[in-house]
């Protein structure tokens, strides 16, 4: 088969007719945040933040961007006390059945939005092109082979993406390769368009200028491992993210970020197993999924950004 643009397979393999994301859960091929109950209550707090800064709108919009089967905005919807929450779920896949029905449903973001934009592992599944350096000194988009996985150099960037190749992720010497997060940032700035009142949060794998990595390079995950980069459609396919290039706040680490909304790490005191069994074990379980939220190897290695509009942003108290 023809080999095409990184951008090109992405696209086709995650969103096209029969595309993973039309076809699969997130949750049955590899662990989110959003899937951790420790997750939904710092949001919810983060949400409390947001709606006290906004002054208690009614409603209060919570819109989830790539909401898998609605797992986040499920939690957050049981723990609404206002009764002024609007959960919308944005996804490609159709309504999952059983969803809360104070939970609408979309395939884009409402155009205004007051409240709160979450986007979560999102910007990193947003289609975007390899670039490689060859011994001239030429960027050149990296083409793959869809059922092999099967990569090589092809046509030179055009000036928009060498442009961003040279002021984000220059490549000094032939044969690096680097990720043209321009679509990423393209992403971003749609989404924030649609605040007009409140903040918006990217959630993601990523690296900034000081932490960019020698090479780029295409994961996939599939039933709950690790596999071959192959753009076929039966895999789940990311690239981390340039963070720094988004144009919001400096990137957070999640791991600060959760604790700054109240995240407590510490394992219960072993002294309650014996007063009280149950709760002990709620307890650990708890911790648990809290060592896994912050654990800087796995998914406390992301990276939190934000753009906040019509509100100050220490608000968020995320700093």
């Amino acid at each position: 088969m023809t080999r095409v643009r990184w951008s090109v397979a992405m696209r086709d393999a995650l969103y096209g007719p029969g595309g993973f994301y039309r076809v699969h859960a997130p949750a049955g091929h590899f662990a989110t945040s959003s899937q951790h109950p420790v997750f939904a209550a710092a949001i919810d707090v983060l949400i409390g933040r947001i709606d006290a800064a906004l002054g208690h709108p009614d409603p209060l919009m919570v819109v989830d961007v790539g909401a898998g089967s609605g797992e986040l905005l499920s939690a957050l919807t049981e723990r609404d006390r206002t009764g002024r929450l609007a959960p919308i779920a944005v996804d490609v896949r159709p309504r999952p059945a059983g969803l809360d029905a104070r939970i609408a449903w979309a395939d884009t973001v409402p155009e205004e939005v007051t409240g709160l934009v979450l986007a979560c592992e999102l910007l990193d599944v947003v289609p975007c092109d390899l670039a490689e350096r060859d011994a001239a000194g030429t960027y050149r988009y990296q083409h793959v082979d869809p059922e092999s996985g099967a990569t090589g150099p092809g046509e030179a960037v055009d000036r928009a993406d060498a442009r961003w190749l040279e002021r984000w992720w220059p490549l000094s010497e032939p044969g690096r390769v680097a990720a043209i997060g321009a679509p990423r940032d393209a992403a971003w700035t749609g989404l924030t368009g649609r605040l007009r009142r409140g903040a918006a949060v990217a959630i993601d794998y990523g690296h900034t200028r000081d932490t960019r990595p020698p090479d780029a390079w295409v994961a996939a995950f599939a039933d709950g491992r690790e596999v071959a980069p192959i753009p076929d459609g039966s895999r789940d396919l990311t690239v981390h993210v340039a963070m720094d290039s988004l144009g919001a706040e400096p990137p957070l680490r999640q791991r600060e970020a959760l604790l700054a909304l109240g995240v407590d790490g510490r394992r219960p005191d072993r002294a309650l197993a014996e007063r009280d069994p149950l709760t002990y074990l709620r307890a650990l379980g708890a911790a648990s999924s809290t060592a896994t939220l912050l654990d800087p190897a796995g998914l406390g290695g992301h990276l939190w950004t934000w753009r906040t509009v019509g509100v100050d942003g220490s608000a968020l108290g995320l700093r």
